[in-house]
């Protein structure tokens, strides 16, 4: 079995990308990169959140005037649209927890937008706090698999001031798990030994999962993920199912 929040990891950012070539998400990465340069600062190399983000953002075609903009917003240089951070959540198709965070300019707007995904796809928005205690905050690094070995790697997180290591073979990184506020320290350790970060962000883990087998109840929680994926003020859906990596497959979202 596949852990089905992993898989959904690695369709939701190719999608992502995919999007934003289209011009459909460019609002989701300059948000982040706006964000993130208010809580870390405005310099990539001592905050790693706003690192990810801008990559993140280039690699999806994100003009460089834009992000500079972002840039400019989120350290206050410029001034900016008022964003506040919201998280929702409830309960998708076969009971599957789902825990959302946004960034938004209107919380009607994006409530409303919320709220209709549910419905439409047999889904249930709940109260806050009614499944936000199923997932962890993390700190979440990735570094490449190639030229170390479990036992390096897990010598080096230590060293570094990471707890634990797990190894994705799909994305053929390492990802070192910290406390969520020491994610910059262990990564600046990590450059201090020249190891390369392919990412650091703050995420967050399902404590308890639900097996989903029927194709009934995994066509609909996939497109319902979409959905909540799609919409632009949402910056990250977390479920907490596990599913065949071919029952996902065989549901592919177009």
């Amino acid at each position: 079995m596949m852990a089905g929040h992993s898989k959904w990891a690695n369709i939701k950012h190719r999608k992502m990308a995919q999007d934003a070539k289209k011009g459909q998400a460019y609002a989701k990465f300059t948000r982040e990169i706006i964000m993130a340069a208010k809580l870390g600062g405005g310099d990539p190399t001592g905050n790693f959140r706003l690192r990810t983000a801008i990559e993140r953002a280039k690699a999806a075609g994100l003009p460089n005037d834009t992000v500079d903009r972002a840039l400019a917003k989120g350290t206050g240089q410029l001034a900016g649209e008022s964003l506040e951070n919201l998280t929702y959540e409830g309960y998708g198709p076969g009971g599957v927890a789902v825990y959302i965070q946004a960034m938004t300019d209107n919380r009607n707007r994006t409530a409303g937008d919320i709220r209709s995904y549910f419905n439409k796809y047999g889904g249930n928005l709940g109260e806050t706090g009614c499944v936000g205690w199923m997932f962890e905050e993390k700190g979440q690094i990735g570094i490449p698999a190639k030229g170390y070995t479990e036992e390096q790697v897990l010598e080096l997180a230590l060293e570094c001031g990471a707890y634990d290591i797990q190894l994705d073979l799909d994305a053929g990184v390492y990802d070192l798990w910290t406390a969520p506020e020491d994610l910059n320290a262990v990564c600046q350790n990590l450059n201090q030994r020249q190891v390369i970060i392919d990412s650091a962000e703050i995420t967050r883990l399902p404590q308890t999962m639900v097996q989903v087998t029927d194709t009934e109840l995994a066509r609909p929680l996939l497109k319902l993920l979409d959905a909540l994926e799609s919409q632009e003020d949402v910056q990250n859906v977390y479920a907490n199912f596990e599913m065949d990596e071919a029952l996902i497959d065989a549901c592919s979202l177009s």
